[in-house]
């Protein structure tokens, strides 16, 4: 056993979790874009609770929220992000932020702070709305002044007037000293259907998928649809549709047990049903823990897409515009949530993560873990995303079994 001994409390915790799905409630959701007044409302309000569950809290120039214990490292940090999509879900990052709190407060009342120290941090803008993983890269320097000159969001507005207008610019900047931290925690939300599925409580995450994105780009040559013989056309709609077709099997071929890729949006141009498209485009994404299974879809995509345009004399342009790299979670922390998990009679499981999070930015400066618990029918960044209070409570007390355990060496 760990040797440190701390009770987290239930009610305190969902209390804490329910009063911030008020910020920006949409039905039994919420909508908190990164700079918005909820946004803003909510991280002043996590200020405050930081506060008076003992530590030193404060507001970075982007919105970062961190609370420090009151003790020199060795700490821990714990946390997520408090952004959402819009309509989504009340749980996704709040739950990591609210058990950063909460485990925070616990150990600080129990009188182990200086045993002990716990840091809880809320992250900005993970979800995207203007750059990804913001909050969380901008704590390490890893955020340009030149990459937030040209950051916007989908309507055109600029994240530099964003961040004046929300009234963080003023906020001394922040850096995290990975030489403060022996570990970083982030809980979550599965956000998919495997944990329920397999009737497992907790996932233990062991890596963070990468993500590769393409925009792949068809000519061809408008006409009209009544009077162009078939032979004759150059459509760039049905090439950019067979080329969609022979991925979905060619990736299919080469697929590891955790791969999964997507095609998610098909445009026509000019999209009469009457007219011969003139152009095409395809988004195609594809994800895995392994970067040599990556390379093998990348290349079956570009080959595919050479083949596709010798057939049909037609230009294809295949322009990779995403490329997030894998990163693993330290799995020593990993056993020690395991080891956790096991004390309280949990079952878990260990388990890739799907989605990004903060920690694959956490990971390459500290040593970094994660937690899952499940995700009701596997929803998530949507207003029906939910997870049962039996759940997340479990999953606090699992971490925070974790935390005791990691602090006492």
């Amino acid at each position: 056993m760990s040797g440190l001994a701390f009770e987290i409390d239930p009610a305190r915790l969902l209390a804490d979790l329910r009063h911030l799905a008020t910020f920006g409630k949409q039905g039994t959701g919420v909508t908190r874009l990164a700079f918005s007044r909820p946004d803003v409302e909510a991280r002043r309000w996590l200020r405050e609770r930081m506060e008076q569950a003992g530590l030193a809290a404060a507001i970075d120039d982007v919105g970062n929220v961190i609370g420090e214990a009151p003790a020199d490292g060795p700490a821990i940090l714990i946390g997520s992000h408090s952004d959402s999509v819009p309509g989504g879900g009340w749980l996704d990052g709040a739950m990591g932020v609210i058990y950063g709190i909460e485990i925070a407060r616990a150990v600080i009342e129990a009188g182990l702070a200086e045993r002990c120290p716990v840091d809880a941090v809320a992250f900005q803008d993970e979800e995207s709305t203007y750059l990804p993983t913001l909050g969380s890269r901008t704590l390490f320097g890893a955020v340009g002044e030149d990459e937030i000159s040209v950051a916007r969001n989908i309507d055109g507005h600029r994240l530099a007037d964003a961040i004046a207008a929300s009234g963080f610019a003023g906020n001394p900047p922040r850096r995290l000293d990975p030489g403060r931290y022996r570990a970083f925690l982030e809980a979550h939300i599965e956000q998919g259907p495997r944990l329920e599925a397999m009737e497992t409580r907790i996932g233990v995450v062991t890596a963070i998928v990468g993500i590769r994105r393409f925009r792949v780009h068809v000519d061809g040559q408008a006409g009209h649809a009544g009077t162009v013989p078939m032979a004759m056309r150059k459509d760039a709609g049905a090439v950019a549709i067979g080329l969609s077709g022979a991925l979905l099997e060619g990736f299919a071929a080469l697929a590891g047990p955790d791969t999964v890729w997507n095609i998610g949006s098909l445009t026509l141009t000019p999209g009469a049903a009457n007219v011969i498209p003139e152009a095409a485009e395809i988004v195609v994404e594809i994800r895995d823990t392994d970067p040599a299974i990556l390379d093998s879809l990348e290349d079956r995509l570009r080959a595919l897409a050479r083949d596709h345009a010798d057939r049909s004399g037609q230009e294809i342009a295949a322009i990779r515009t995403l490329d997030i790299p894998p990163a693993a979670m330290d799995p020593g922390l990993g056993g020690e949530i395991e080891a956790a998990a096991r004390a309280l009679g949990a079952p878990h499981v260990r388990m890739p993560s799907g989605a990004g999070h903060d920690a694959m930015v956490l990971c390459r400066y500290m040593p970094s873990a994660m937690l899952f618990v499940p995700s009701i029918g596997g929803h998530s960044h949507t207003v029906i995303e939910d997870t049962s209070e039996e759940d997340i409570v479990l999953g606090c007390r699992v971490l925070a079994g974790a935390v005791a355990r990691i602090a006492s060496g």
